[in-house]
């Protein structure tokens, strides 16, 4: 059974920072790159960043150059630091496999980007 726990949002000023972790367990994350999802109010989720089991990244125009997305294989964890944050950056934000499994969404944390 696979498992997601997403954590460390929380509400931040307009150019602060974050660092979001997420804890999986299960055979998903030895075998799938993962990603950071989001989703805003009213709006579909997006794929905001995806990094591959050997480390190499992929990013989304909206956050490439202030998100920088991690992983600890050892710990099976993923991580996402987040910098230079905007109001719109506000969403709930998830971590999955990339293409993501409808089954495995865990809670998201959400992130609140205001002054």
């Amino acid at each position: 059974q696979v498992q997601l726990v997403e954590s460390g949002g929380g509400l931040v000023q307009p150019g602060g920072s974050l660092r979001l972790s997420c804890a999986a367990s299960g055979s998903i994350f030895n075998i799938k790159p993962m990603g950071w999802y989001r989703q805003a109010p009213g709006k579909q989720r997006e794929l905001v960043a995806a990094i591959t089991r050997g480390g190499s990244t992929n990013y989304a125009d909206s956050v490439k150059g202030r998100f920088a997305i991690s992983r600890d294989n050892a710990k099976n964890m993923v991580y996402l630091q987040m910098n230079s944050l905007k109001p719109e950056d506000t969403a709930v934000y998830y971590c999955n496999a990339v293409p993501p499994s409808a089954e495995n969404w865990g809670q998201g944390t959400q992130v609140t980007v205001s002054s």
